[in-house]
């Protein structure tokens, strides 16, 4: 029986360039929350230690922005922004 790879929420928001860096991500999951699908069931995630998988739809907010992203990848490391953007998929962002 394998197991999903994970990767803590915090740190893929770093990777992903996101934040720059992981006490940053760490800090606004923690305070604004992060909407996180997955199984066509969403919730809303305050922890930063919360694990995500290939396949999860990611909804945070910044500012006035709410940006809707699918999870391709989890990566393996926080590399140049062209290596970062590989990471994840934009389904829909809200100016």
């Amino acid at each position: 029986m394998s197991e999903a790879v994970t990767l803590r929420i915090d740190v893929w928001l770093w990777r992903a360039r996101f934040f720059k860096t992981r006490t940053l991500s760490g800090a606004h999951v923690r305070k604004s929350g992060i909407r996180l699908s997955r199984n066509g069931q969403t919730r809303r995630v305050d922890k930063p230690g919360t694990a995500i998988c290939v396949g999860d739809i990611v909804t945070l907010a910044r500012g006035a922005h709410i940006t809707t992203i699918e999870v391709l990848d989890l990566g393996i490391r926080r590399g140049p922004p062209e290596e970062a953007a590989a990471l994840y998929r934009t389904l829909e962002v809200d100016r």
